[in-house]
């Protein structure tokens, strides 16, 4: 504050400056208050902006990243102004000449280092030159989804942009020459490169092993789907980058077996904390190898892998037991019991993924619960359905102590779940963020009501396919929700109102395939939920409409 005030001074007396905070203070509150919620940011931002001139200055100035859309164009000259901290632009959704577009970009002194040029027909080089030679600052530079990508233009890239730390050159359909003739494309400083989703046979062993010769720096390399890159050239590759430390790859072998030297080549990259092998043939004696050399692993994602058994994982999660995220999707052969036995290894677990595992129950549910203190995230989506035979009792459930560690819980597909059983849960968990029980059909309205009464961080409510779920019930408040799925459910109009009354802060709702909703149950929503950003249906021809009016 400017002055204090006077012990003797009146109301009246009080000078406006009295009150006077500068930006630099208004900039920390506003940093401090919006800090935990970054998808909130740009409602509440526009909210603050309406305050004063001061408060739309600073609020401009928080702004870091910008999506533009074809109509979004013609506001540039007056967008990039306002907006002079950018450090993100997103050219993803545009769809109009993006070289045109770079090239009016580069007028403005903008200190980017993250560009998104996805889902385009080329890459624009007329745009990138310009676009280089003014902002020198980019860092990041995503390429995802380029109908024709040419060597000149990875040439053209790596000479326009000497800082480059992350590419991604994911899912292109084709690549027009050969790797001869691009000897000088480098990458001096690239610690992150994604080739993932290449189906030609131009992306090869050959180009695999240049990238990594030629990037001193390469930390994280993300190969999935790459179906011309052979173990040998994999391996070959890898050695060459000894200090990786994520490596993300899809393994394919013509007579199922893992080489020698590619495991030697694996077990070789001692400072590996995360290793992604997902929908690949693996075997046992390759994680013994990962178990044996001690790799410090703290994400495993072997999601939908094949070709290991229950000694193959047990071998390594009892020996890397600081393991903090595990993805083991689709693991048939898992049980309970190996569940159990797994989870007195799990002292550090974060998150887990035991989605699709069809043979495991309740009690696996059970265990992590009582066994793994640490864990914030369990995806147990579509495992074994209990019955009146194998269901717990769920007053086991009931003598827990309270987990308030655990955010985001995941059972979808569970017919056995009822209202009793998510109402135990929210006891259980009430510092829960994320809920998602799409297609259990046997809960209720009044059974999720109670839930996010208990359960009242919750931001994110996934019913989908929860067909006895209206929501009528909803008279209270639900202020953090912000995502909220009823997609085939029951509501109607008379619910869309109840809903948008509660939870006025959604950002985003789907109703795909709700009948009973019409335009009054949309006219609701629009109205009493002023955040609101996306709303998905039958009837999203005619949001699209409101929004524009709202």
């Amino acid at each position: 504050m400017k002055r204090k005030r006077s012990s003797l001074q009146t109301p009246q007396q009080i000078d406006s400056t009295d009150l006077y905070l500068d930006d630099y203070c208004w900039e920390y509150v506003f940093k401090f208050v919006f800090n935990d919620d970054d998808d909130d940011r740009g409602s509440d931002f526009k909210s603050l902006s309406l305050v004063n001139k001061q408060f739309l200055s600073i609020t401009n100035r928080l702004r870091l990243s910008l999506t533009v859309w074809k109509p979004t164009c013609r506001l540039l000259s007056r967008l990039f102004p306002r907006f002079i901290n950018l450090i993100c632009l997103d050219l993803s959704c545009y769809h109009g000449v993006v070289n045109n577009l770079l090239v009016q970009i580069s007028r403005y002194p903008l200190k980017l280092t993250k560009l998104n040029l996805s889902n385009q027909r080329n890459i624009p080089a007329r745009g990138l030159r310009a676009f280089s030679r003014n902002i020198t600052t980019l860092t990041s530079l995503i390429c995802s989804n380029i109908a024709s990508l040419s060597v000149s233009d990875l040439l053209l890239i790596s000479h326009c942009f000497p800082l480059l730390q992350e590419l991604d050159l994911s899912n292109t359909y084709s690549i027009s020459v050969k790797l001869n003739g691009s000897m000088s494309m480098v990458f001096p400083k690239l610690r992150k490169l994604n080739l993932s989703g290449h189906i030609n046979r131009y992306m090869n062993d050959a180009w695999l092993l240049h990238f990594c010769k030629n990037s001193e720096f390469l930390e994280e390399l993300v190969l999935l789907l790459c179906s011309f890159l052979t173990q040998h050239g994999i391996a070959s590759a890898i050695r060459e980058r000894p200090t990786l430390k994520s490596l993300s790859i899809h393994l394919i072998s013509s007579n199922g077996n893992i080489s020698s030297h590619l495991i030697d080549s694996l077990v070789s990259l001692k400072d590996l904390v995360c290793l992604d092998l997902s929908y690949s043939r693996i075997s046992d004696d390759l994680l013994s190898s990962i178990a044996t050399r001690g790799l410090p692993l703290k994400k495993l994602v072997l999601q939908y892998c094949y070709g290991y058994s229950y000694a193959g994982i047990f071998s390594l999660l009892s020996k890397c037991q600081c393991i903090q995220h595990l993805d083991l999707q689709g693991a048939d052969f898992l049980n309970d019991q190996h569940v159990i036995n797994l989870s007195l290894f799990f002292g550090h677990l974060v998150s887990i993924n035991l989605s699709n595992c069809k043979m495991l129950t309740q009690l696996s549910l059970l265990s992590l619960v009582s066994n793994c203190l640490s864990l914030s995230e369990i995806n147990m989506n579509y495992t074994k359905s209990g019955n009146g035979r194998d269901a717990v009792n769920y007053n086991f459930f009931k003598d827990f102590v309270v987990s308030p560690q655990l955010k985001s819980l995941h059972l979808g597909g569970h017919s056995w779940l009822t209202d009793e059983c998510i109402k135990t849960f929210a006891s259980i968990f009430p510092n829960l963020e994320l809920l998602d029980l799409r297609l259990c059909h046997n809960i209720s309205g009044e059974g999720i009501c109670q839930v996010l009464r208990r359960c009242c961080k919750i931001r994110e409510l996934n019913l989908y396919g929860c067909s006895g779920v209206k929501l009528h019930e909803m008279n209270f408040e639900v202020s953090k929700l912000k995502v909220l799925n009823l997609s085939l459910t029951s509501v109607d109009n008379e619910a869309l109102y109840v809903i948008s009354k509660s939870c006025s802060g959604l950002l985003r709702l789907l109703l795909v395939e709700c009948n009973g909703v019409r335009k009054k149950g949309i006219m609701h929503v629009v109205k009493n939920c002023p955040k609101l950003r996306e709303i998905k249906g039958v009837l999203w021809t005619r949001w699209w409409y409101y929004q524009g009016h709202h």
